[in-house]
């Protein structure tokens, strides 16, 4: 069995109000290494602050399998769409300085700009952008950026294809490429790149000197975690997802040093030492609820998460957790997982970095959220999120077990293979080849290199893509016939039903070029 090794803490403040609480470092450190073992993740880092300070900074565990090197409070990882509130923030800087308005037009920024409703264009406003209620669908676009050459501009074009999938502010669906659009608007207002502008506006004043927004600033340092998930049923190191094309949505990496600095001037309204980074009025309607968000019933194990209220603010969730409001956020790419947790009203701020795709980033918070509010009874979170896993897996596994036993294995392709062969294009995503190659059909996505995959035959004119790269996630390929016989188009699905909703495959129909 893996034992995770616990490294020495940055700083270590525990004052007897917070040991009253319920908060006992030692105690805590032990539950870690246990998450860490049971939520297969071999490293983390957090940071809690209170009242202004610094409780602790500490690494936990390893930062890469087979590797003796240690996770610090310096260690950096992908903390991905953490990365919105950043976005948020520069806007709220450049609210301030009169260059623009929450409830202004998008098109009075970026005239290019469409979406595909015109009326959807006119009104979408720049806090359409950041709450999620555009009527786009969960994760429409994010093909575009994912693992693909497109540039931000290029997306930020592309979307004009994807169709709405409700009528616009009606529901809540939750986007990255809008975000990639947001982080246009900078430039479009400050001269300055969402990078540069970011940097020099946020990180700076706030000294925080470790954290960068492109993934070079990621795979040059020699102090950063190595993305880990389970496949196959084994834990490994997976590729880094590369996301400069989608920065604004998620690109920024960091460490719990610099992020415990974040927190901080969070807490205090956008104060840091020497300044302000936005006003009082922003710092509010950042954190002002904008778009309700569906209230369900969680994994039985997790009953206890269940909140009163739920709402997404300007690139925060807000919810309520044993009567006090918590403003927070996740993300999660390939292998990185992280949480930030802020509890305005005891001054407490929760930031825990992960390098796996496991929930211990959301035990270990709701573990330090029960011990600095002083909850009941506590909760073994690492357990309850290891049971909850555990049913959803099983109910993933069984799903595809039905759709296997309802395959008509004996079924053959309508055509020779040679026939479902060709260029095809889509509107949203751009072109595509399927190709016969040794006498299997192969598809690859024209901007995505890492998209080739080899397709094999499921059932009638159906296919799976198998794809060569590492950790993406396998998809059918329905191709349908015109009445004479020729292709008239493919569709794709994913094939798990737990695969992430970036993997949109849905929304792609892919219709034969003419030659």
């Amino acid at each position: 069995m893996r034992t995770p090794l616990v490294a020495a803490a940055l700083a270590l403040v525990t004052s007897p109000r917070l040991a009253a609480q319920g908060f006992r470092q030692r105690d805590f450190d032990a539950y870690v290494a246990r998450g860490l073992d049971r939520l297969q993740t071999p490293g983390a880092a957090i940071a809690v602050v209170k009242d202004g300070r610094v409780v602790f900074a500490k690494g936990y565990g390893m930062r890469a399998l087979g590797d003796t090197g240690r996770v610090d409070a310096h260690t950096l990882f992908q903390i991905a769409s953490n990365t919105k509130a950043f976005t948020t923030a520069a806007l709220a800087i450049l609210a301030d300085e009169g260059k623009l308005s929450w409830d202004d037009p998008v098109t009075k920024f970026l005239p290019g700009f469409a979406l595909y409703d015109p009326y959807v264009t006119r009104e979408l406003t720049v806090r359409d952008l950041v709450t999620h209620r555009s009527g786009l669908g969960l994760g429409a676009g994010d093909l575009l950026w994912f693992h693909s050459s497109y540039t931000r501009a290029e997306i930020a074009y592309r979307i004009r294809f994807a169709r709405p999938a409700s009528s616009f502010r009606s529901a809540y669906a939750y986007d990255n490429v809008l975000y990639i659009v947001a982080g246009e608007i900078v430039p479009a207002v400050a001269a300055l790149t969402w990078d540069d502008f970011v940097t020099r506006r946020i990180f700076l004043p706030l000294g925080m000197a470790e954290t960068g927004t492109t993934i070079a600033s990621f795979t040059s340092s020699r102090n950063a975690a190595a993305p880990h998930a389970v496949e196959r049923g084994t834990l490994q190191i997976v590729p880094i997802d590369s996301v400069d094309n989608t920065a604004p949505a998620g690109g920024i990496v960091s460490n719990v040093t610099d992020l415990a600095k974040w927190l901080i001037c969070r807490l205090d309204s956008g104060r840091y030492a020497g300044g302000r980074l936005f006003s009082e009025r922003q710092a509010r309607e950042l954190w002002s609820g904008q778009t309700i968000l569906p209230i369900t019933d969680p994994e039985p194990p997790l009953a206890g998460l269940r909140p009163s209220f739920a709402e997404y603010a300007l690139g925060w969730r807000l919810r309520d957790y044993r009567g006090r409001k918590l403003v927070t956020h996740t993300g999660g790419l390939a292998g990185m997982s992280s949480q930030i947790t802020l509890v305005p009203s005891e001054k407490l701020g929760i930031v825990i970095l992960t390098n796996s795709e496991a929930d211990l980033m959301a035990a270990l918070s709701y573990r330090l959220l029960d011990d600095f509010l002083g909850a009941g009874p506590r909760t073994d979170w690492v357990a309850a999120f290891v049971r909850a896993a555990q049913l959803d897996r099983a109910r993933a596994d069984s799903t595809v077990r039905a759709n296997r036993a309802a395959r008509d294995s004996l079924s053959k392709p309508s055509l020779p293979l040679e026939r479902y062969a060709g260029r095809y294009h889509d509107e949203l995503y751009g072109d595509a080849g399927v190709a016969l190659e040794g006498g299997r059909l192969v598809l690859r996505f024209g901007r995505s290199p890492a998209f080739v995959g080899d397709l094999e035959h499921w059932q009638y004119d159906t296919f799976i893509a198998r794809w060569r790269a590492p950790h993406l996630e396998d998809a059918y390929v329905a191709f349908a016939l015109n009445p004479d016989g020729s292709i008239d188009r493919f569709r794709m699905a994913a094939v798990s039903p737990v695969a992430d909703f970036s993997f949109d495959y849905q929304d792609l129909e892919f219709r034969p070029l003419k030659p």
